[in-house]
């Protein structure tokens, strides 16, 4: 059974006059499909305005769907007796992690999910010190929120949503308004995550080079999703993804620019080590350059 259901998912932001008429319908998710199955790592691409926030906040039933369908964990979000279940099965983070820290001291701030739905005392300590160990942030336990970094304050707010122990966390553009440094920490957490506890991880982001590394891939467009696949699939079509206003990583484009002068290179080079393991096998199966195409001929 997959842990997220979609099927023509439609949401509309509706715009009223004084008297309650309707002046505007703005269509953000139209007519959607996408499934996940449990222990995925699953991207969702889009530029701003593409519809993948508006579907983020569906999975934690803060938006309901105009119409068509979506299943949390086998719950119906549009069922007023769902909305806490589907919320402790998907945890939510956001951009921007002060929003989501109000304690001040940082296993305090962790603990206080637990607390709120019930989990006796003891227990909550357990759960604070597993997650806080699980994102690499135990040993600040006892620290001030407002002294950490950025991506240890983003680290935080996850080992808050996983102290509820969901079955799956979105992210929602959670490296947006981090550092290099604070999004390369933030990311390595969540996929360790996945890894060894084998948490479901939705990821929506616009930052290309954070989804290489992700089980499968769906490219939203006005709120349609318009292309899904490996990473090596979407990457392969870069002309397509700059229909979408979308880019490539600079290492699947240098590739991509290089095939196209000539050099014979897979489609959806991903990495770097990849692209120099491609580069060393045509050097060396062709020491002299005869290999070399000229696509202009």
């Amino acid at each position: 059974m997959n842990i997220i259901e979609a099927k023509n998912l439609v949401h509309e932001y509706i715009r009223e006059d004084e008297e309650g008429n309707v002046e505007e319908r703005l269509v953000a998710l139209d007519h959607m499909d996408l499934h996940v199955k449990p222990g995925q790592f699953i991207s969702v691409l889009g530029h701003n305005g593409s519809g993948k926030s508006t579907f983020a906040k569906h999975l934690n039933a803060l938006l309901e769907p105009t119409s068509g369908s979506l299943w949390v964990n086998g719950m119906d979000v549009t069922k007023e007796e769902n909305i806490l279940p589907v919320r402790q099965s998907a945890g939510m983070v956001f951009q921007n992690p002060d929003n989501q820290i109000i304690a001040s001291v940082v296993q305090e701030d962790v603990g206080f999910g637990p607390e709120n739905i019930g989990v006796p005392t003891e227990e909550i300590w357990q759960r604070v010190e597993k997650s806080l160990k699980s994102v690499g942030m135990w040993e600040y336990r006892e620290h001030s929120p407002n002294k950490l970094s950025g991506g240890q304050k983003q680290r935080v707010a996850i080992a808050g949503v996983m102290a509820m122990e969901p079955k799956c966390i979105v992210l929602d553009e959670p490296t947006a308004m981090l550092d290099p440094d604070g999004r390369k920490e933030v990311l390595a957490a969540v996929h360790q995550l996945n890894k060894e506890k084998g948490v479901t991880i939705i990821l929506i982001t616009h930052y290309m080079d954070e989804v290489v590394d992700s089980d499968y891939v769906y490219v939203m467009d006005q709120g349609k999703v318009v292309m899904d696949g490996t990473p090596r699939d979407i990457f392969s079509r870069v002309e397509e993804l700059k229909e979408h206003r979308l880019d490539v990583p600079q290492i699947t484009l240098l590739a991509y620019e290089l095939k196209n002068a000539g050099l014979d290179l897979p489609d959806g080079v991903l990495t770097r080590e990849e692209l120099v393991s491609e580069l060393c096998r045509l050097r060396d199966s062709n020491p002299n350059g005869s290999e070399v195409k000229d696509n202009k001929e």
